[in-house]
Parts: structure tokens; sequence; C-alpha cells
């Protein structure tokens, strides 16, 4: 999917991760841009689809391999709203994107500055760059929201 948006792949990835939450789903959204293009926006979808691997990274890699056809993400950069999982730190790296920029920090769940920091690791054969706090208040706040409301 293309779009001429005036808003910053992150800002679309915001609304991808509230539109994830007026459905029930855990608000993350990404986006993939391949060459200064957005090419793919998705939010999770693990309750839509009863698949715990539907997190929006896994999707839009998936997403924007087919539209990409090299079997890897090596000019694309990822925009998400979470730090990343271990799966999806995994997914990343095999799909060798170039950068990932994530907003709200996952002490719990996430693997890239916290938990098992993937991408730090000796088995961990490509490293993107990465760019944390992107966005980091807003994307923070849907997510505090969204449990706030499920107590």
């Amino acid at each position: 999917m293309t779009t001429n948006s005036k808003l910053t792949p992150m800002q679309q990835a915001l609304q991808l991760a509230q539109s994830a939450a007026n459905n029930g789903e855990v608000p993350v959204g990404a986006v993939v841009v391949h060459d200064g293009e957005v090419i793919v926006k998705v939010a999770n979808q693990m309750k839509a689809l009863n698949d715990p691997t539907a997190h929006a990274e896994m999707l839009a890699i998936k997403q924007a391999l087919a539209l990409v056809g090299t079997g890897r993400l090596a000019q694309c950069d990822l925009y998400v709203t979470l730090e990343p999982c271990t799966m999806c730190a995994g997914a990343i790296a095999h799909a060798k994107l170039r950068r990932v920029y994530y907003g709200a920090d996952d002490p719990k769940g996430g693997a890239v500055d916290n938990g098992v920091r993937f991408f730090n690791q000796p088995t961990c054969h490509h490293q993107p760059e990465v760019i944390a706090g992107l966005n980091e208040r807003e994307s923070a706040k849907l997510l505090q929201q969204f449990f706030l409301d499920r107590r």
C-alpha cells in the first residue's frame, strides 16, 4: 500500500495503533518505508487472526517482503510504536531491515533495549540501526490507556 500522506511514518503507525485499540487489539502499529515511500501499513491482528504471531511487525515484514520481492529488506526502514519483542527482533534481523524506529520502551516484553537485547547477541547476524523513543509519549499513552480500560 502506498500513500502520499503528509503524516510521518511514525504518525501513521500511531493511527494504526489507535485503530487496533478500537478493534480490541493491543495498540501497536507498524509502517515499512522503502526508498522514502511507505509501502506497508499494518496494526496488530493477533485477536482478529487468532494468531499469537500476528504482531504488527511480523505482518509488516511479510507484506513488505512480498512487495519488494528480494527476500530481504535491506533498503527498508521499520517504524513501530512499541519496542519489538524477541520474535519480532529475530524477524527484523533475518529480513535484514536497515533501520528500526520505535516509540515506547517495553521493559517487560521488549528485546531491543530491554530483556535479551537481541541485536547485541553474538548469534545475531544482522544488527539494524535502532532509533528509540520516536513519539514515545504518544505510543506509551495509547498502551497505558488500552490496558487501563481492561482492568
